[in-house]
């Protein structure tokens, strides 16, 4: 036997089809838990929902959800982007869409790319958890939860909160300067940046911290780079992210773990085509590559296949959380931290 069907939301085509939460999910770009938690803390949910039977997105769902998002993205809170979504007067068939308040401007994403929730933040290894006592970083009623963290990793998640960009780099310089670039990401700037995208995975709230905190490890960790010894490799390390990738922030990371050991880098950033790729290894001769993919969608192995043969060689690399798992063609390495990075790619350079 076959559920009764559900009825359409008042103002949609009977036709129309309604989605699933995983469905609509998949169609925000956010994860379950996150539209669940939206409908229960601040009645985002279905239009129509009657007990017992699953919730269905009707196409007037989505466009008050997109609307919370656009919101949330623009800085307000979950329930004034709640309240924001609800109020507005969405455009009927036929109708005329002036009578529907300015929405907030939407900000560009290419199709497919994650948002603030999907895969976490950007990462050279993934975040298991160590089983500690979780802490908690509260500043102004807002909450952090940092497992395990150390006492740095505290104080910038507390600049973080706060949004003030100048302690969060003045956190982040320090923790370079006492323990070097991989302890400064993988024990202070990573535990918050993980934080951050968990927070926003139950509230919807936070992507601005998000921010934050990635502008302030560029331009720290970046000047480091620009610092550093002149590199005495006689070849380069390309770094870039995979076509359609937009998260790269780790190859930031790296470059300045390498310019520490006196290895040259050329960084081509997120969302390189393939033929800017093969074009950018012929020119440069580099001793190795380094290919970044954060989400699954990204790691295309027949990008790896599509790189050019040249004299002398180089070696290829990938890193990222969207290569877990993928079967890699011959002579191809996976880097899974910075750490392992930063020995593998020094070992190959420096021969």
């Amino acid at each position: 036997m076959h559920p009764d069907p559900v009825p359409p939301a008042a103002g949609t085509a009977g036709d129309e089809p309604r989605l699933t939460v995983a469905a609509a999910a998949r169609r925000l770009g956010v994860a379950p838990a996150t539209l669940r938690t939206w409908d229960r803390r601040y009645g985002m949910g279905p239009g129509e929902h009657r007990p017992g039977r699953h919730r269905r997105y009707s196409p007037d769902d989505l466009a008050r959800l997109e609307l919370m998002q656009h919101a949330l993205l623009r800085g307000a809170s979950p329930a004034d982007a709640a309240g924001y979504a609800r109020a507005a007067r969405l455009p009927r068939p036929g109708g005329d869409a002036a009578d529907r308040p300015r929405p907030l401007p939407a900000v560009p994403r290419e199709e497919g790319t994650p948002g603030p929730d999907v895969g976490g933040p950007v990462l050279l290894a993934d975040d298991t958890g160590d089983g500690q006592a979780a802490t908690r970083v509260r500043v102004g009623g807002h909450v952090l939860r940092l497992p395990g963290a150390g006492r740095a990793a505290r104080g910038l998640g507390r600049a973080a909160l706060a949004l003030d960009a100048a302690a969060v780099r003045g956190g982040l310089r320090e923790a370079v300067e006492r323990g070097g670039v991989a302890h400064a990401w993988d024990e202070v700037a990573r535990p918050v940046l993980v934080s951050v995208a968990r927070r926003w995975a139950d509230s919807g709230a936070g992507v601005e911290i998000e921010h934050l905190v990635s502008e302030c490890v560029i331009g720290v960790f970046g000047r480091h780079a620009a610092e550093a010894p002149a590199p005495v490799s006689p070849r380069p390390v390309l770094l870039a992210g995979m076509p359609a990738e937009q998260h790269t922030l780790p190859l930031v990371v790296l470059a300045a773990a390498l310019a520490d050991r006196r290895v040259e880098s050329t960084s081509l950033g997120s969302n390189l085509p393939l033929d800017a790729l093969v074009a950018a290894v012929r020119r440069t001769a580099p001793a190795a590559v380094v290919l970044w993919a954060q989400m699954p969608a990204t790691a295309d192995v027949e990008v790896l296949r599509a790189l050019p043969r040249t004299r002398p060689r180089f070696r290829t690399y990938v890193a990222g959380p969207g290569w877990t798992g993928v079967a890699l063609p011959p002579r191809i390495t996976w880097l899974g931290s910075l750490r392992d990075a930063e020995r593998e790619l020094v070992a190959t350079v420096l021969v």
